[in-house]
């Protein structure tokens, strides 16, 4: 308490008595209030000055370590942004102590958040200071009692070893090498999963003669959770060292780990497999990997083959090309046929999602003779999301094969699943249909699909026909409002006086969204006359759906339409005998200052000068982005 005591009195300076009542709620009962503080520390540290907050705010913190890992947490990441708060570069020395504390914590995220700031301070150090400061630090973390000091040095080894002495180097590989073969599963798993950063940062004669021999211990240790970790390294490791070395210094452990006993070091292997492609070159690649990848796509555990299976397109792309194809057609092709029948569902679903890319690197007649059936055969796949996936990646192939061929081998299978029973399917389609259409022409288009996005409007689902209403405007900005005005408009206000009332609605909801794609005349002259007649349906939600939908295009009409046309109907619905009908007609005429309430403003304006001046107030505030041209110069005038 005497640090609080100290830094609460502040010399009796009234003006830091803010800066009292935060550093009282760091010792405060609520831990949210604690919280607040911490998070606030960089103002505290800001008032008191660099001295103080050197000589007594850290000291301070450094005896709250034990306190809610919500704040420990916050804390650490404080201290990492604090350098300039104790006085920069030359004392940033002093933000160990605390830092060092919470990187021994019990709680994972607050020691990893500890390390993070001690890496990133580490880099503020100059040499002298860390050998003399920061360097002792990673020694004592490496050597404590508990795990989970240890663990936390394993991160701090790379940002020291470039900087410091050679014998102090000789020191932090022997403590690194101690970390690797600890008696503690937690200590390996952290040596393990910085091993091929710390590879890094060493000269080359110390990753053969050091780093070798630890990667290939780690990839055997007796816990998977380890030896998945070492797979990892593996990427660094093949990166740094010369071809020649990779075949007797890596390969050996890479094999074993392709065929481990656990399927999660597998499931790593399968994960990674396009880096170590990258890593080991196109001649490992031909003679060791092709197997590999091979034995990987037949595993026995679905989680590893869905892995190898995602990195299809990528480990062929990467095959030297003048083997690629012969590899591919030989080795890869009969395996991913095998996968296109698979028993679950995650491991189709993945091929699905990249299987169309090798129609690119295979070309036309490889993908028509031997892709083209695979396609098809997952686009009649009981599972959605493969379905899906083949449908969303068509213009792979249809840059390969050309829509002709596309259209007369895979259109059939998409019309099936347009019309799916499953809801949710049928949605999927909706959503990629405006991209079929612009990759088929609007000809064949009109030929092909026209009446089944029309099918969808009277959908049962009312999320199909929302969709579908939304895919007609898509279309529209595609073709033009011409194509609309001939194949569109006709067969939606045709539905005007369909007998079930939800397709009616449709119409009004079509109308809606093709308004502002169509333009002025197409709505003036042909959709407006069909939304004022259904004003007399029987069916209220109907009629104040019209009320709505008056509002909606009233942007696209003249003022004379709105003047002559609109404005009765909406007074007739004002006057409805359903209270939801009044409502939305009244929103129309004069509730949202709308365009189509100019007929109203344009009465008011007439009753005098200072009701003018109302009218123009609310015209101004909105006429920039709702009146049409003609309202805004009739404001003018």
């Amino acid at each position: 308490m005497q640090h609080k005591s100290k830094m609460a009195g502040a010399d009796g300076d009234d003006s830091l008595y803010p800066i009292a009542v935060l550093i009282d709620e760091l010792r405060n009962e609520d831990v949210q209030l604690r919280l607040n503080s911490i998070k606030k520390l960089s103002t505290i540290a800001l008032a008191l000055g660099v001295e103080r907050t050197r000589t007594e705010l850290l000291p301070f913190l450094t005896d709250t370590i034990y306190d809610e890992d919500e704040v420990l947490l916050a804390l650490a990441e404080q201290l990492g942004n604090f350098t300039m708060l104790v006085g920069g570069p030359e004392y940033v020395h002093c933000l160990l102590p605390p830092l060092e504390s919470l990187a021994t914590v019990e709680e994972t995220v607050v020691r990893d958040k500890a390390v993070e700031s001690l890496r990133k301070i580490s880099q503020e150090h100059s040499p002298v200071d860390l050998e003399v400061h920061f360097e002792p630090l990673v020694k004592r973390l490496a050597s404590g009692d508990w795990f989970t000091s240890r663990t936390s040095a394993c991160g701090l080894f790379s940002v020291c070893y470039p900087r410091v002495s050679s014998t102090v180097k000789a020191e932090i590989r022997q403590h690194f090498r101690t970390l690797c073969s600890d008696d503690t599963p937690m200590v390996r798993r952290a040596a393990a999963s910085k091993l091929g950063e710390f590879a890094k940062v060493l000269e080359l004669d110390y990753v053969k003669s050091d780093i070798i021999s630890l990667f290939t211990a780690l990839a055997s240790d007796e816990q998977d959770s380890v030896r998945l970790l070492a797979v990892e390294a593996c990427v660094s490791i093949a990166t740094l060292l010369p071809q020649e070395d990779l075949e007797t210094l890596v390969m050996p452990t890479l094999r074993q780990a392709a065929e481990d006993k656990s399927w999660r070091v597998r499931y790593m292997v399968a994960d990674k497999f396009s880096e170590l492609q990258k890593a080991v070159g196109p001649e490992i690649t031909k003679n060791d990997l092709v197997p590999a990848f091979q034995n990987l796509l037949k595993d026995c555990e679905a989680e590893v083959r869905a892995a190898a299976a995602n990195k299809v397109k990528e480990f062929c792309e990467n095959l030297p090309e003048d083997s690629r194809e012969t590899i591919i057609m030989t080795h890869i092709l009969p395996c991913v046929k095998e996968l296109v029948s698979d028993t679950n569902q995650h491991v189709k679903s993945a091929l699905a999602s990249v299987i169309m890319g090798l129609s690119t690197i295979l070309g036309k007649d490889n993908t028509v003779e031997h892709l083209l059936p695979l396609f098809l055969a997952q686009l009649k796949d009981e599972c959605p999301e493969v379905r899906l996936n083949i449908i969303s990646n068509l213009d792979c192939v249809n840059e390969v094969i050309g829509i002709r061929q596309l259209s007369q081998s895979l259109l059939p299978a998409i019309v099936e699943l347009a019309e799916d029973a499953k809801w949710r399917v049928r949605l999927a389609i909706i959503e990629y249909m405006p991209l079929l259409a612009g990759q088929l022409g609007v000809e064949f288009f009109d030929e092909k699909l026209n009446t089944l996005c029309m099918a969808w409007l009277i959908d049962h689902v009312y999320a199909i026909r929302e969709a579908a209403t939304c895919n007609l405007m898509k279309l529209v900005e595609k073709f033009g409002a011409e194509w609309a005005q001939n194949t569109i408009v006709p067969k939606v206000l045709g539905m005007a006086n369909d007998p079930n009332y939800l397709h009616r609605m449709t119409t009004l909801f079509c109308i809606n969204a093709l308004s502002e794609v169509c333009g002025q005349d197409i709505t003036t002259k042909q959709m407006l006359p069909v939304v004022l007649k259904m004003s007399n349906d029987q069916v209220a939600n109907v009629r104040f759906n019209v009320a709505k939908s008056l509002q909606k295009i009233g942007p696209v009409l003249d003022s004379n339409a709105l003047q002559t046309e609109v404005k009765p109907v909406l007074e007739k619905l004002d006057t409805d005998t359903d209270m939801d009908v009044k409502y939305f007609a009244q929103e129309a005429i004069s509730g949202k200052y709308t365009t189509l309430s100019i007929f109203f403003l344009y009465e008011v304006a007439s009753l005098g000068p200072r009701s003018l001046l109302v009218v123009l107030v609310l015209c101004q505030t909105h006429r920039s982005t709702m009146c049409p041209a003609e309202c805004v110069s009739q404001c003018e005038r």
